[in-house]
Parts: C-alpha cells; structure tokens; sequence
C-alpha cells in the first residue's frame, strides 16, 4: 500500500522546473517508492544492482544513449562519473528530458552534483514518515509512537520495530560503513553509535566520546560526518547573531530517526520507555526531526537552532524567519505546568518584537493560548 508523502507537490513542482530533480535522503526512507509512484512512466535503473552498475561505469554514453528523454537512476552515489556525462546529455536537450535521481549519501553525491549538475538540478530530502503522512500515529501513546519510529517499512509491512531496525542496522548502516571504515574498527563503531544515541538532545561532545570509545577525536569527528552524511544523525547549530560565534559552539545531536536510537539503546518494549532516564531527551529527538520534516518536505533548508547563553540559559528550539526569532519549548509531560513556558516568557523580553509568536510542545490535552504561548500537543504539530 502507497502511503502519500507530504513532499509530492514540491517533488512535481521542481520536475516542472529542472531537468534533473534529485531526491537524497536516509536508506530507506521511500526515495524508490515515491520516484517510481510520481513518475511511474520512466525507465528505472538502480545501480545497487552490479550489472547495471558495470554497464554505466564501463559505457557511461551507451547507457545514456537508451533513456535519452529521461529515467529514474536510483542510488546514483554509486556511478558518480555518470553525472558529467548525463550534464552533457541534459544540455543539449534541456526542455524535452526528465531525470530523477536518488541517492543516500548526501557528501558523496552532493559533490558530484555541485560539479556536474549545478543550476540543473533541484535538491530535495526526504527524511522517514511525519505525523501528518501516518494520522493512525495520532492515536497511539508518546512511548508506543517513538518505539516504532518512521521508517516507512515498519508501517507498511507491520514489522515488529526492535526487529526491522536491527535489521536496518546489520543489513544498510554497516554495510554502508564498512565501505568508508576499516573494518578492524567496526566493533569500535557500533560502540559509537551506542554512545551517540545515549547522548541525544545533548550537547555533542567529540572529546568525551573518544574517551568512551577509545580512538582519537579525530575518529570520532570523522565518523560523526559520516554519519550526518548517512542522514543518520544531525547536529543541531546554536543560534547566535555573530556568525563566527556559531560556529565555534557545540551543537546538539539528535537521530534522524528515534526508532533507530530507541533500538541501539537496547530498548526492546514500549513500556520501558516510561521509566528511561532518556526518554524526555527521546521525545525532544522526535519533536525536533519533526519540525525538520516539515522543512524539508516544502524544499527548504531547517533554519532551526537551539539557545544557550553563558549563564545556561537555554531554550530548546529557535526558529529564525528572516528578522524573526520563533521560540520553542518542548516538555514530555502530559500534565500542563506554568512553569513549562517560563523560558519563553523570558526569551520574549530578552528580544521582544522580534519575537512574534512562541510554542510549547507537550503530550498533554490542554491547548490554548497563554501569555502569548501557543500550547499544543506534539502530534498536532
């Protein structure tokens, strides 16, 4: 069954647009499926697929010569020589060709993109399920919800979730990581990935946890990239006026998916989620890449980032419209506290005007508006 993605417009927009419409995003998050679903009339190629792969390495202007009005070329990152010679082919029949792309290593492909394919090609992501793609979420608890997660094939196929992620795991992360890793320092790596997901919603500390693992800073900076690369994690930037002074603070590290941290942290039942020392930090994760979906989903960058002054002052979203600063607290609880947006109340008189609205995210069921707060339960986001 086809679950509608909340990205199709923007996917069918931009094909109206460019000739090339390339979709990146995490191993398995339906890149394939909403290719094939949107522009089912195409030739499908994957270059996962080794004879296909060969073909177009060894005779990238043969392989081209077959699909000359377009195609879908699935997991492009593996033919990157491919992209100079379909810039060719683009150029010279600009307005009568189609080509989809997708890919699930954003460094290596964007790369190649940014040389082959710059000013022909639109970029978007496409990151698991939102709330607003899976409403059958809406009726199930805050634990049951991050226990399953949002990869669409444990929704479609009713997979048991400690199960498909394990498997999502052994069969694309490590295959993927073994390419770019020695696979000496695999065992050291999964360590890593353990660690990380013990430490999401919180500040993202190299030094500490090359300390935990046992390789150097470097490894772990290295690694790290690697896995922001896999749209496995995302370090969320702190928001500062100076530039410069951004760039040089820790940011924060969430999972693109909870599903996948909720498994690596050895949870295996839903109910042990309501005791996890982890789990306020679990639910910000979720909140968070949902507001990063939304995003994404209309073609646009995240302009999120979280706020931390010298005196520890913090509030856990900002969102930067233009001039504008939109504030967000975000509270696991399902019981309504005042103190729940006394952060927000005191942002607002550090910026005043350039604030003109603020929200809390919470599991309770009172929403309403306070003291200029919009209150509002996470899954009606």
């Amino acid at each position: 069954m086809y679950i509608k993605r909340s990205i199709e417009k923007e996917v069918l927009s931009m094909s109206k647009a460019y000739p090339v419409v390339t979709i990146t995003g995490p191993r398995q998050s339906g890149k394939t499926t909403l290719a094939k679903h949107l522009f089912g009339h195409l030739p499908y190629f994957s270059f996962e697929n080794p004879d296909t792969r060969f073909f177009a390495d060894s005779d990238p202007r043969a392989f081209l010569d077959q699909i000359k009005k377009g195609a879908i070329l699935d997991e492009i990152q593996h033919v990157p020589q491919l992209l100079s010679y379909l810039q060719q082919l683009v150029d010279e029949n600009r307005d009568d060709v189609l080509f989809i792309l997708t890919g699930s290593n954003q460094f290596s492909l964007l790369n190649n993109i940014s040389q082959s394919l710059a000013g022909r090609t639109a970029i978007l992501k496409l990151l698991p399920f939102s709330f607003e793609e899976t409403p059958k979420l809406k009726k199930m608890s805050a634990d049951d919800i991050m226990y399953k997660g949002f990869y669409p094939a444990v929704h479609t196929n009713k997979l048991n979730p400690t199960k498909a992620y394990r498997n999502y795991y052994e069969t694309y992360l490590e295959r993927d990581m073994r390419q770019l890793i020695q696979v000496r320092e695999l065992s050291l790596f999964q360590k890593f990935m353990r660690i990380c997901a013990g430490r999401i919603a919180n500040l993202y500390n190299a030094s500490a946890i090359a300390s935990e693992v046992g390789v150097s800073v470097k490894t772990i900076q290295s690694w790290t990239s690697i896995l922001e690369a896999s749209y496995v994690v995302m370090r969320l930037q702190p928001f500062f006026e100076n530039i410069n002074k951004r760039l040089i603070k820790s940011p924060k590290l969430y999972f693109y998916d909870i599903g996948l941290a909720i498994y690596l942290l050895g949870i295996e039942e839903p109910h042990q989620l309501s005791r996890d020392p982890l789990r306020g930090a679990m639910f910000e994760n979720m909140v968070v890449m949902e507001l990063v979906k939304r995003r994404f989903n209309q073609g646009l960058e995240s302009n999120y980032y979280f706020y931390r002054d010298s005196h520890h002052f913090e509030i856990d979203i900002i969102q930067k419209k233009g001039n504008d600063l939109i504030p967000y607290e975000i509270k696991s609880a399902q019981t309504f506290n005042p103190g729940f947006i006394k952060s927000l109340t005191q942002i607002k008189k550090q910026f005043k005007q350039r604030i003109p609205e603020m929200f809390l995210i919470y599991d309770g069921k009172l929403q309403s508006d306070m003291h200029d707060v919009h209150i509002l339960n996470f899954r009606n986001l």
